[in-house]
């Protein structure tokens, strides 16, 4: 169950980071006077908490592992997968099974920190340093 919560902070972390970069590209589309009724539009739904932002993060428990699937307007793909047992986090292969190599794990409190600081929506946290 530690587990489980440790993968739910990191949804949470994901979904932040997506919100965080959704309001700079808009602000950014503003400031170079791109579209600027849409993106002040959309600022303004944000700040008034009405922005459908189209991203979640949720999560499937399968026999071994917790998969982190990415819902993004529609479609689906896996963000990473977590050992169920020892809270090691992966990224994805595929929709199956996980890439080789710990990223990090969520039982570490050194790692699980640092990997709610790098989460990023896109997953480039996810790849080999």
């Amino acid at each position: 169950m530690q587990v489980l919560g440790y993968v739910r902070s990191l949804c949470e972390a994901l979904e932040t980071d997506f919100r965080l970069y959704s309001t700079r590209s808009h602000r950014e589309s503003v400031r170079r006077e791109i579209n600027m009724d849409y993106h002040n539009r959309c600022l303004q739904d944000i700040a008034d908490g009405t922005y459908d932002f189209g991203y979640e993060f949720v999560i499937e428990e399968g026999k071994k592992y917790y998969k982190v699937i990415m819902n993004a307007n529609g479609s689906r793909s896996v963000h990473c997968f977590v050992d169920k047992q020892t809270g090691d986090v992966y990224k994805s292969a595929s929709w199956k099974s996980p890439a080789k190599g710990i990223r990090y794990n969520l039982l570490d409190v050194v790692s699980r920190e640092q990997c709610y600081r790098r989460a990023n929506w896109s997953g480039g946290y996810l790849y080999a340093q």
